[in-house]
């Protein structure tokens, strides 16, 4: 049976089951949670291992124009939605089901959000649409990067960079209205407990489409199987990566997540 995660960012319990109790006459398995809009204990990792899980096929997000709209509730939205697309494919359908006030354009969300559908709750046809959508096959598009993240209350919030095929000379990562805070090297997958850097640098400025980012970086050599890391203090509204490189003009990743 395929498997829906459920996440109510401000609506009523009778809300929830009314929605959750629509979609299981579709022959839908339904879970869910309660989102907590607390970033400082990053509360946002909380339904992480059940969205992971094999089974849920796909993401629900019940939410009013106003949650769309909070930009703390945006970033919680972002860092969860990279976790789980890290694991489970960019494709992986998310949809945002949104009970009230004016609809949000999709491409205003941030970015780890900016390919969901929206959908009116208010709309019956909103039962048939999810169904759609969880039959829909995932085609795991694939950046030339990997991007995962980590919020670990003792040990704080990391960033992981690295090639998906090839190599890289070295990392550049950085963030706007936030600053990096420590930064290592280490096995993909796992925070690595020490590592040698080859010249690490702090502190870069760089401006890029309207905004100033804050940038560290390291010449470790990287592949598929190694990461940069890097922890951030605060909740940056978007993030800039690359691989390092000393030309003049490079490839950069931007990520908006507010």
């Amino acid at each position: 049976m395929k498997k829906i995660w459920l996440s109510s960012l401000s609506s009523s319990k009778e809300e929830v089951q009314k929605t959750m109790a629509s979609l299981q006459k579709y022959g839908l398995a339904v879970d869910g949670h309660f989102w907590q809009d607390d970033l400082d204990k990053m509360a946002w990792t909380a339904p992480r291992q059940q969205i992971l899980d094999k089974n849920t096929s796909l993401w629900v997000l019940l939410a009013s124009s106003k949650d769309l709209l909070s930009p703390s509730i945006r970033y919680g939205l972002s860092m969860l939605a990279l976790t789980v697309q890290a694991a489970k494919g960019l494709d992986f359908p998310i949809i945002i089901l949104q009970s009230g006030g004016e609809a949000i354009p999709a491409d205003t969300l941030p970015t780890p959000l900016a390919g969901c559908d929206i959908l009116d709750l208010s709309n019956p046809a909103y039962g048939a649409k999810i169904v759609a959508g969880i039959h829909k096959p995932i085609k795991g598009a694939l950046p030339p990067y990997r991007l995962d993240v980590y919020g670990i209350p003792q040990i704080g919030q990391w960033f992981e960079i690295g090639p998906r095929d090839g190599i890289w000379s070295g990392a550049l990562f950085g963030t706007s209205d936030a600053g990096p805070c420590l930064h290592t090297v280490g096995r993909s997958g796992q925070l690595p407990e020490k590592s040698t850097l080859q010249y690490p640098q702090r502190g870069l400025e760089i401006e890029l489409q309207g905004r100033k980012f804050t940038a560290w970086a390291v010449q470790n050599e990287l592949d598929s199987e190694s990461s940069y890391y890097v922890k951030v203090d605060g909740h940056p509204d978007s993030i800039l990566f690359s691989p390092y490189s000393s030309a003049e003009e490079t490839e950069v990743f931007v990520l908006k997540l507010k």
